[in-house]
């Protein structure tokens, strides 16, 4: 079982004790009313889903009940670090992203390689 680490709690605790909050550090602009229907869409349901390290937020939603920021690996879903809420974003060393699981070799950005993808398979095999 995964171990997730509250900042506020300061323990470790069993993952099903958390709630995924979507992506940290989202901009918020001021004025909605002036926004326009492209910007609010943009505002409200567009992420960046990156492969590699993500800043995220997350609840102790059966310990303290708080919100926390971390910084996790999305593939191999290790996380790198856990700070409170309005803590500034932790600067990621090399050995910190090592730790996580993450290959220098491949670009965070990217997916994966094509070759592997379900429609690249698809197309192999026909």
């Amino acid at each position: 079982m995964l171990l997730i680490h509250c900042p506020y709690c300061e323990e470790e605790r069993p993952e099903l004790e958390f709630r995924h909050a979507g992506e940290a550090h989202v901009p918020r602009p001021a004025g909605d009313a002036a926004l326009s229907d492209a910007d609010v869409a943009q505002r409200l349901y567009y992420r960046e889903n990156v492969r590699g390290l993500v800043f995220e937020r997350w609840r102790h939603f059966s310990g303290c009940a708080r919100f926390f920021n971390a910084v996790r690996h999305s593939v191999t879903d290790k996380f790198v670090t856990t700070y409170k809420i309005g803590e500034p974003r932790p600067e990621i060393t090399e050995d910190m992203a090592k730790s996580a699981g993450f290959d220098a070799n491949v670009r965070p950005a990217v997916m994966g390689d094509p070759a592997h993808t379900p429609v690249a398979r698809t197309e192999a095999q026909q």
